[in-house]
């Protein structure tokens, strides 16, 4: 990572001071990402090759912040929150269907239901929040779509469901965080600017090394005398590291995890435990009977090609026979090796983000037997890792974003930052560019996450401009985490946010969080490998639209 080291010297408030204005200009600066349409030219006009955010006057900024709250609104909780017998309950809260059942239901149309939210008590809620997932499953036919869910505030939620195959269909929901346990990861995300910390290695001359707690803010390193500071060159953040015993800030080389933060209460535990969370609601609704119109069995996508910048419908596909399709456009199955090397013959794919993304560069090794990897004496975990194919020109390349990362040691030289990749790259028609964030910002507070892509953005819409017609593909974040570490509740803010940066860029996305959430399958943040290889398919689709 490009950075220079700056040992500085203060007292806790001197320092408290000067973190939290850092944090309120950098994220006016970020919060501008959010509203594309009046911070940002068009990216199809001229810009310069690394622009910065055009920054509102300081009289809008209460405006700005205001957007940003309304962009992550989700209803409160009112009341004790920490009452487990007062919070939401998988096995009291119930569901029917909204109107009078029918004999069949015709392809192409709607079912609606109604969930109504219970205490442990049997009680009706009256307040909304929850977090619920609804899914219509066709299990002999592995299909699967997930529903919409509007919150009516009052306790009750409105389930809708698209109907896009034939045959018998059930209704699964489950709760996933009461809104009691959601009122407690909101509060966490709220107060604690993180809940976890990381490590720095130190090495002097003669090889002997010390560690130092780092982390994004410097009050979270446990030193009150000096830190170390480091300027990432290119995008203007910072990282902190308390000083080392003896040895001086430039002597960082190493970098990993560190420790996970106790930052829940006995009452807050207990309502996030393992039994009260993603838990199956009592069935509500009977089996019911899809017909075939005019003798099709299956909703077709849409006969358009896949192209960035295409609208995405919610939800953006369904699973028919263990096979994704999209609702936006004719997404391709790439089912032989030979399909995927003519798909990418030609073609250099840099891969930029977080383990999940590299689960697509694992599936693509061991799919392709002559694309090979080559050992570039890296840490795995973290890369850069690189396969070629020589005789088709395909050159694929995976590394993980820098710091906050949490990782095994590896050598702090390899964290490149995702601004400094994007303006290395000179793009064209044969660069592909896919992004996958948002796992490892979880642990922190959502200002820092903001910030890092307001620099992302403006790389992106910097490469694009220079070369229309590289191929941007931004990978949403997917489902997994149930802690106070890594929440979904968390995981669909961030997606949030990364829909709202791109919007208006023609970047293509592919929604993993609803490609992870249409089936009766574990909750696991590497998702198996029938999630991944469909992920793919629908990223291919957007390399190889026809």
């Amino acid at each position: 990572m490009s950075s220079k080291p700056l040992q500085v010297p203060t007292d806790l408030f001197i320092r408290q001071f000067k973190w939290h204005m850092t944090m309120i200009v950098g994220s006016v600066v970020a919060i501008c990402i959010l509203y594309i349409r009046v911070s940002w030219r068009d990216s199809t006009g001229p810009l310069p090759p690394r622009p910065h955010p055009a920054c509102k006057s300081s009289v809008s900024l209460l405006q700005e912040l205001s957007d940003l709250t309304h962009l992550l609104h989700w209803p409160p909780t009112p009341g004790d929150g920490g009452n487990l017998l007062s919070s939401t309950s998988p096995q009291t809260s119930t569901y029917h269907l909204r109107g009078p059942s029918q004999a069949s239901y015709t392809l192409g149309g709607y079912l609606e239901a109604i969930l109504v939210a219970r205490d442990h008590q049997g009680r009706p809620k009256t307040h909304g929040g929850d977090l619920f997932r609804a899914q219509l499953l066709g299990p002999y036919l592995k299909a699967g779509v997930p529903g919409d869910i509007q919150d009516l505030e009052n306790g009750t939620y409105l389930l809708t469901f698209p109907l896009l195959w034939a045959g018998q269909v059930q209704v699964q929901v489950r709760l996933i965080h009461s809104s009691e346990a959601v009122g407690v990861l909101r509060g966490i995300w709220r107060d604690q600017w993180a809940t976890v910390d990381f490590t720095g290695y130190f090495r002097g001359p003669t090889g002997h090394e010390e560690i130092a707690t780092c982390n994004v803010n410097p009050l979270l390193t446990g030193e009150e005398e000096s830190t170390c500071h480091y300027r990432d060159e290119d995008t203007g953040e910072l990282w902190f590291c308390a000083r080392p015993p003896t040895l001086p800030c430039d002597s960082l080389v190493g970098h990993s995890s560190g420790h996970y933060w106790n930052v829940t209460t006995p009452r807050e535990e207990a309502l996030l435990a393992w039994n009260v969370t993603d838990k199956v609601l009592p069935q509500g609704i009977s089996p019911i009977w899809v017909a075939k119109e005019s003798n099709k069995s299956l909703v077709l996508s849409p006969q358009q090609p896949c192209y960035p910048g295409i609208p995405g419908p919610r939800p953006s596909g369904f699973y028919h026979r263990a096979v994704w399709h999209s609702r936006s456009c004719s997404s391709r199955s790439f089912s032989t090796a030979a399909g995927v090397l003519d798909c990418l013959a030609g073609r250099i794919v840099h891969m930029m983000g977080d383990s999940t993304l590299r689960q697509w560069w694992e599936y693509l090794r061991d799919t392709v037997p002559s694309l090979k990897p080559v050992d570039l004496h890296a840490t795995y975990h973290t890369g850069p890792l690189m396969a070629v194919e020589t005789t088709r020109g395909i050159v694929l390349h995976w590394r993980a974003h820098s710091w906050p990362l949490r990782s095994l040691r590896t050598p702090v030289a390899s964290l490149h930052s995702v601004v400094r990749e994007l303006g290395g790259l000179a793009g064209g028609p044969h660069t592909v560019v896919v992004l996958g964030l948002g796992a490892h910002f979880s642990t922190f507070a959502p200002s820092v996450f903001v910030q890092r892509l307001a620099g992302i953005r403006a790389a992106v819409a910097a490469l694009l401009a220079r070369e229309p017609p590289t191929l941007v593909v931004v990978k949403l974040a997917n489902t997994g985490y149930k802690s106070v570490y890594g929440s979904d509740w968390f995981t669909l803010q961030v997606n949030r946010l990364l829909r709202a940066a791109f919007a208006d860029l023609r970047v293509a996305f592919v929604d993993a969080w609803d490609m992870t959430s249409s089936l009766a399958l574990p909750d696991r943040i590497h998702p198996g490998r029938l999630i991944v290889r469909n992920e793919v398919n629908v990223f291919l689709s957007f390399v190889c639209p026809t």
